[in-house]
């Protein structure tokens, strides 16, 4: 029998810390601070002494002075990590005390792509819940930048909980060629933005009902893959719409999102959401959820948000080997079905009829953690149950002749017929 828990008041807010390394780091932290993003502390990390003072973030980390001289890494990812290896226990005295840990880094140069990696590797050691938001370079920028750059996610993704891949490459396609640079790097850190703010919002906005940081924890602990989208709907069929929009991505049409273990959704809504709406996000959600998921949705009232449902949805310890089409690499073609290395994920371009009213959410967070096997009115914060879903999980679609069309979610499959 599940049981069912209520909480009046939150605990401390847990401390979320936002670490910005090398120059594509410190330019998200700034794109973060000048956006008033709320909830978090900052930090920048960086063995350039002239890049790291533009960065705007509180506490402001120079690493490696008798690597580097404060002259940079020279695009060497050993220089980074040797830099960062000298300064280690100041880096751990920046994370000292939070309890969560969101990494940013511009993977392919020196700095980024070799002191990242410590810092992760330094905050799961003191025990700390590590995310990492990293982005590819573009094709242009070369051969071997990509190939140090995936060597730098893949050593990257051995020290963190969950990790995030934004490829420079897909900005163009999603923002068009006549996009400007600017355009394209803020819609590029815009991803980190949502993420942090989202999970910010979940964890310290006060309320009737609350999300508990321990459900956050669950969700996104060693959880690896991990994808992040934002969309937002007016009129009929709003909650639906904003739902679908947050999770349909650019960037995943050649990865299935079945059997994600872990969900995060925040709905911010005026105070015309309605029951009917939150359980059709949470259909539209539980679709694309394995059986036993751990999902936890918070709503947060805007009274400036007139007839528009905004939902943000993080998932985790999605399925690597349900590639429904053979995807580029470097080296050509990866056969179907053959393990991904890491997912990735596109900037928030997915809103629906959005007139650009926002406004952070500012009123009660009422939280939920539920089996989309029995839907969101099966109840509220669900603790342990009878009997484990994953005992008896239905067969996999890859079990009917590999038939690959049944991966997709019904409301994709309906779009492309």
């Amino acid at each position: 029998m599940a049981t069912f828990e209520l909480m009046e008041k939150m605990a401390p807010n847990a401390v979320i810390k936002v670490v910005g390394v090398g120059g594509g780091g410190g330019n998200a932290v700034a794109h973060m601070v000048s956006s008033q993003v709320d909830g978090v502390e900052f930090i920048t990390a960086n063995t350039d002494s002239q890049a790291i003072k533009n960065c705007g973030a509180k506490l402001q980390l120079q690493l490696g002075s008798n690597v580097t001289k404060g002259l940079g890494a020279g695009a060497n990812p050993e220089v980074g990590r040797q830099a960062a290896l000298e300064d280690r226990e100041r880096i751990m005295d920046a994370l000292q005390g939070a309890d969560m840990v969101f990494i940013t880094a511009g993977m392919g140069g020196g700095t980024g792509t070799g002191a990242a990696p410590v810092v992760a590797q330094l905050a799961k050691e003191m025990g700390i819940l590590t995310v990492a938001v990293v982005t590819k370079p573009f094709p242009f920028e070369g051969r071997r930048r990509m190939q140090v750059a995936m060597k730098g996610i893949e050593e990257l993704s051995q020290h963190v909980d969950s990790l995030i891949t934004i490829p420079n490459e897909k900005l163009i396609t999603v923002l068009g060629r006549n996009a400007t640079m600017i355009q394209a790097f803020r819609a590029a850190n815009d991803v980190l933005q949502g993420a942090v703010q989202g999970i910010a919002d979940l964890i310290v906005r006060p309320g009737l009902i609350n999300v508990d940081f321990a459900d956050v924890r669950t969700v996104m602990n060693e959880m690896g893959l991990a994808m992040m989208g934002t969309g937002a709907a007016r009129g009929d069929d709003r909650a639906q719409a904003a739902a679908e929009a947050a999770i349909q991505n650019p960037l995943l049409d050649d990865v299935n999102l079945n059997g994600a273990n872990g969900i995060l959704v925040n709905i911010t809504a005026g105070p015309d959401l309605t029951m009917a709406e939150f359980d059709e996000i949470g259909r539209v959600v539980g679709e694309f959820a394995a059986e036993d998921a751990t999902v936890v949705i918070g709503t947060a009232l805007d009274p400036d948000m007139q007839d528009e449902v905004k939902v943000t949805v993080v998932a985790t310890g999605l399925n690597r080997n349900a590639v429904r089409q053979p995807v580029r690499n470097d080296f050509g073609y990866e056969p179907v079905r053959k393990p991904r290395p890491q997912m990735e994920i596109v900037p928030n371009v997915q809103e629906v009829k959005r007139d650009g009213t926002t406004g952070l959410p500012i009123d009660a967070v009422p939280a939920n953690t539920f089996n989309p096997a029995q839907g969101l009115a099966s109840g509220l914060r669900r603790g342990a149950s009878s009997s484990s879903a994953g005992d008896s999980a239905a067969p996999q679609a890859a079990d009917f002749g590999g038939a690959d069309y049944l991966d997709i979610p019904a409301f994709l499959r309906r779009q492309a017929d």
